[in-house]
């Protein structure tokens, strides 16, 4: 008779339509809805038809062979995704910081000023120069000058280094330097992209419930909860950036983190050139995706076939899917 009902209980268990099977994944969470009738399309495609809010045009070659640069360090709130603000920790009150571009000899002067409650720091990724001298602490309300000579051209890296260092670039400390070979590139219409992370929870504020700060836990288990390209989710699938069909197109793309590489890709295109970090020569030719690691960077170069909405990613997609999207727009 005890078999009998074990196996009843058995059937029934095995019959029933709201019992999953042991070791079955939830499925109460899956996202069931596309954003975009697109492939890759991980964020709605917008019409650009009012300009992003982080312009991602790269600036004009220097003419200059000297560059006097002054950024201030300062404690800011700044816009996050869908509006969100968010504690930042800025050069130039701004996440990224100022894009810089320099030629290989030029001079650079630099100084920065401490405008923040704690100290901090400066590290180029582009120059070569003694850390222990000039990679120090600079206190609040204290300014630190040093200067040094571009010598190998890229798209590099700068961000404080002030220990530790995660957080102090999780909190937005970082920005892209060009440094140009001395002979030009061809002639391409240029873009700038800083890919960084946010890792956020209540800032805590009463007056704004909605405000976010940084969460140092979540950081260390590598959750970000916004993969970003310059500073905001997703603006660049809202706001696609122009292109016209067959030009060559430069991508300078650097890789902030502070966690995670960019697989960079760009739906219905392959690399013609990558050049990563110092190369004069191309890395790659005819690559559909490279990878960019945390605290290096690329420049990509591509031409687009055909007028259309051509979504560029880093191919990690669960970072994708948290705002590692764009659309080069294609005319």
């Amino acid at each position: 008779m005890r078999r009998i009902l074990v196996a009843a209980a058995v059937l029934a268990a095995c019959n029933s339509p709201e019992r999953a099977p042991a070791g079955a994944p939830a499925q109460a969470n899956l996202p069931t809805h596309s954003p975009a009738d697109i492939s890759h399309g991980e964020a709605p495609i917008g019409t650009g038809a009012t300009p992003a809010p982080i312009d991602a045009v790269a600036p004009p070659r220097a003419t200059s062979r000297r560059h006097k640069i002054r950024l201030e360090m300062r404690h800011t709130r700044i816009v996050l995704t869908d509006g969100v603000p968010f504690d930042a920790w800025t050069f130039d009150g701004q996440v990224p910081g100022p894009v810089l571009r320099v030629t290989v000899g030029d001079t650079v002067d630099f100084t920065v000023v401490n405008k923040a409650p704690i100290p901090h720091s400066m590290d180029f990724h582009a120059a070569e120069i003694s850390p222990s001298r000039v990679y120090i602490n600079v206190n609040p309300n204290d300014s630190l000058q040093y200067q040094f000579v571009a010598h190998v051209a890229g798209a590099f890296m700068y961000h404080c280094g002030t220990a530790p260092v995660a957080l102090h670039i999780a909190s937005g400390m970082y920005g892209a330097i060009i440094v140009d070979p001395v002979r030009p590139r061809p002639a391409a219409r240029e873009y700038v992209l800083v890919q960084s992370e946010f890792y956020t929870r209540s800032a805590g504020d009463k007056a704004d419930s909605t405000a976010m700060a940084i969460d140092w836990q979540k950081l260390l288990s590598l959750a970000p909860d916004h993969v970003v390209f310059n500073g905001r989710a997703a603006q660049y699938a809202t706001h696609p950036l122009p292109v016209k069909a067959h030009e060559l197109v430069r991508i300078y793309l650097v890789n902030a983190g502070p966690n995670r590489a960019s697989a960079f890709h760009v739906v219905g295109a392959i690399f013609e050139r990558v050049f990563q970090d110092g190369r004069a020569t191309p890395t790659f030719e005819g690559i559909q995706t490279a990878e960019v690691p945390v605290g290096g960077g690329a420049v990509f170069e591509l031409r687009l076939a055909e007028p259309g909405n051509y979504p560029f990613v880093s191919h990690a997609f669960a970072d994708a899917t948290k705002g590692a999207v764009g659309i080069l727009q294609a005319k």
